[in-house]
């Protein structure tokens, strides 16, 4: 059973830096990508930063620039957010996309962890 379990979020001021780490346990062969998403307050879930398996990285527009994402093999997910605003504040989702487990290709997700950047 692949687990993903998040930390690093927490409140902060605008224009100071986070980093969110994922750890990631249990077996799987193959995947497309590890990211992470966000859910702001009152909004949908929203794709934030991506690493497909051959190191390929993916930004949202809003945070060119300023978050930067890493993996450590298949261990472990980060994203160093920098210069943060009050509108990266969100709940904070790590994932797994189309992982191959031997049997079935699925995806996988963290329990969220909480950014909050006060103005």
């Amino acid at each position: 059973q692949v687990q993903l379990v998040e930390s690093g979020g927490g409140l902060v001021q605008a224009g100071g830096s986070l980093r969110l780490s994922c750890a990631i346990s249990g077996t799987f062969f193959r995947f497309n990508a590890m990211g992470w998403y966000r859910r702001p307050p009152g909004n949908q879930r929203e794709l934030v930063a991506a690493i497909t398996e051959g190191g390929r990285t993916n930004y949202a527009d809003s945070v060119k620039g300023r978050f930067t994402i890493s993996r450590d093999k298949r261990e472990m997910v980060y994203l160093q957010m920098n210069s943060l605003k009050p509108e990266d504040t969100a709940v904070y989702y790590c994932n797994v996309e189309r992982a191959f487990d031997g049997i079935h290709w699925r995806d996988y997700w963290g329990q969220g962890t909480q950014v909050t950047v006060s103005s």
